[in-house]
């Protein structure tokens, strides 16, 4: 696969992107839809602004992709592609890097002047619907964009872990704009369930701003004193 992006020219470089970008987000809200009509939840349509807003984010998200393909054919990022146990661990290290750093990241875009100017926007929507993971002003998509960069610029990860990860960070983004709990109480109070950032975890964000910054998990929210159950 690698080898035959090599072989591409830039513009079709940016159609493939673009092409998987938005197929990542068909399947995604096609996942949210089939949850929702599991749960017998009415399924509310989107407006024209979220469309319009998902889209751009997809264009946005595809130059983020180009970027961090020159990175990769410039030497700058580097994976490793061995089929072994460390696929786990890299994915478990990016996995709680990226909770980390996104956490912080959310938390101080709440705690200063960027709230009202970027991501005020986001929270127009007390209640989401699986587009509104899409839904970000543009200012943000590139901030949460070039965190994901940077992690993968200063650290090297195996590729099928970062695969991996990709997938995993799409299934908790729907899942936390269901505007439903598809999870009993019964599991989300066991192992590893209650340390996860759950449907219900991130829709509380959405009605109170104030609480449960994290994304993955709910570990950091407990840490710094932001989490409310």
């Amino acid at each position: 696969m690698l080898r035959f992006l090599l072989a591409q020219s830039s513009f079709n470089l940016w159609v493939i992107f673009l092409a998987e970008n938005l197929l990542v987000t068909v399947l995604a809200l096609l996942f949210g839809w089939l949850v929702l009509k599991l749960n017998h939840k009415p399924i509310k349509a989107a407006s024209r602004q979220e469309v319009f807003i998902c889209i751009l984010t997809n264009v946005i998200n595809t130059a983020i992709t180009y970027a961090g393909f020159w990175l990769w054919q410039h030497g700058y990022i580097r994976f490793s592609y061995t089929l072994s146990w460390y696929i786990a661990f890299d994915f478990i290290v990016l996995f709680i890097l990226m909770d980390l750093a996104m956490f912080l990241f959310h938390y101080a875009i709440h705690r200063s002047v960027f709230y009202k100017a970027i991501h005020k926007f986001h929270h127009h929507y007390a209640d989401p619907i699986p587009i509104d993971l899409f839904v970000l002003h543009p200012l943000e998509t590139v901030g949460f964009g070039s965190l994901w960069i940077v992690i993968i610029v200063l650290f090297n990860f195996n590729l099928y872990a970062v695969f991996i990860y990709l997938i995993v960070n799409v299934f908790f983004g729907i899942m936390g704009h269901l505007g439903i709990e598809p999870i009993p109480a019964c599991i989300r109070n066991t192992m590893p369930f209650k340390y996860l950032g759950t449907s219900s975890f991130h829709h509380r964000h959405h009605l109170d701003i104030h609480h449960n910054y994290g994304f993955y998990t709910n570990i950091w929210d407990k840490l710094f004193k932001t989490y409310k159950g």
